[in-house]
């Protein structure tokens, strides 16, 4: 009856509704589903930051519409975690902005900063929304590919200069969801370089950044010298904090960018609800032990998967960050030949091409399941003849 946007009929399934609607077919037919496809912690939010949410609940003050940008209280314990995590001094009016989850802002950065036909360099394999958000405002994506000669990291002189010339925004994202990689701060600083001298707006996605091993500390893009001149990063407090569901995360670092995103954000949606925001105030500013509780079940499940997979003949590299696995295919098999093999035997996993073509070849873990559920998954694929 009604005909879609053209937007929308020229738009690929968003991977993870894809594997949503998959996993809903063979639940249906009772089939016990092992489920290491979509990063969603199995962990529950610590106990501090839910008693600071019942209350703030029940404080009608809280009932009302919140700040487009976010309560000045949660921008100023964002800053005071930059300062004490990352050495970085923010200014909390300026600098720092709320977000319903780091994915939103991801979404309408393109919106504040991007023409038809404007360009985004986008990392390949990553996060479908880079690109999905170029798409919705006009714009075209050309992809870096990320390949594990290069560690995972962009190429930047191999990016033609004519595309060069057109881009506005470059997205990446560190530690790196899908590969695991990991960057430095020299890194930033020729991505600072590069992005000065071609007045290119970066977008760093650090999502991960509090999720990592033996002791690694990933830094922030904003430590490199200059970044705030030509940078904004994007955090969540769903993977650090175990709170996807919560739909809190901000934005820090350069001021006109976060001044455009904010402009967008005030014309669709009315803020993050105030309770939320005082239950991120007490993650923020409160006891971080339960950070490194969780990193401790995470590296338990890392070193036992990474031992099970490569004693079943899989290469894969031993990730220092971020809660998956990025996985080579047995020789033979596509990404997608191997999903729907280990589909079959009621393992779940994601196949490397939904992230981008530099992605087939490879399958991604995500160690969001209880040990037990992990064995269980490896007795499975162990099973599988390749």
């Amino acid at each position: 009856m009604f005909d879609k946007a053209d937007r929308l009929r020229k738009l690929p399934p968003y991977l993870f509704k894809e594997i949503d609607r998959k996993k809903m077919e063979l639940r249906a037919k009772g089939v016990d589903l092992i489920d290491l496809g979509i990063g969603d912690p199995d962990l529950p939010t610590p106990g501090h930051i839910i008693e600071a949410m019942k209350k703030a609940v029940g404080d009608a003050v809280n009932h009302r519409y919140p700040s487009y940008s976010g309560m000045l209280e949660f921008r100023a314990a964002v800053a005071e975690w930059y300062k004490r995590r990352f050495n970085v001094d923010l200014d909390p009016e300026k600098e720092v902005l709320t977000l319903i989850g780091s994915k939103e802002g991801i979404a309408h950065l393109p919106l504040a900063f991007v023409n038809p036909g404007d360009v985004s360099l986008v990392p390949s394999p990553g996060y479908p929304v880079y690109n999905i958000a170029t798409f919705f405002c006009g714009g075209e994506s050309y992809t870096m590919p990320l390949l594990r000669e290069k560690g995972f990291l962009p190429d930047l002189d191999a990016i033609p200069s004519d595309v060069v010339r057109r881009a506005k925004v470059m997205f990446i994202n560190y530690p790196n969801n899908p590969t695991a990689a990991v960057a430095d701060v020299t890194f930033y600083e020729m991505v600072v370089e590069f992005a000065a001298r071609n007045r290119l707006l970066v977008c760093h996605d650090a999502a991960y950044s509090e999720v990592a091993y033996d002791g690694y500390r990933p830094p922030s893009f904003l430590q490199a010298k200059g970044a705030k001149e030509v940078g904004i990063e994007f955090h969540s407090l769903s993977k650090t904090y175990n709170m996807t569901g919560w739909r809190v995360g901000f934005a820090t670092g350069n001021r006109e960018a976060i001044d455009g995103l904010s402009a967008i954000k005030s014309n669709v949606d009315s803020g993050v609800f105030q309770a939320i925001q005082f239950a991120g105030i007490t993650a923020l500013r409160g006891d971080q032990a339960c950070v490194q509780k969780m990193n401790d079940i995470y590296t338990e499940r890392r070193d036992l998967m990474v031992s099970q997979l490569k004693k079943a003949g899989f290469e894969l590299d031993t990730p220092k960050a971020s809660f998956y696995l990025w996985i080579k295919t047995p020789k033979g098999y596509s990404s997608a030949q191997l999903a729907t093999r280990l589909l079959e035997k009621g393992v779940v996993v994601t196949p490397g091409n939904g992230f981008g073509e530099p992605g087939e070849g490879y399958f991604r873990i995500a160690l969001t399941q209880k040990k037990a559920r992990l064995e269980e998954a490896m007795q499975r694929i162990k099973t599988v003849s390749f």
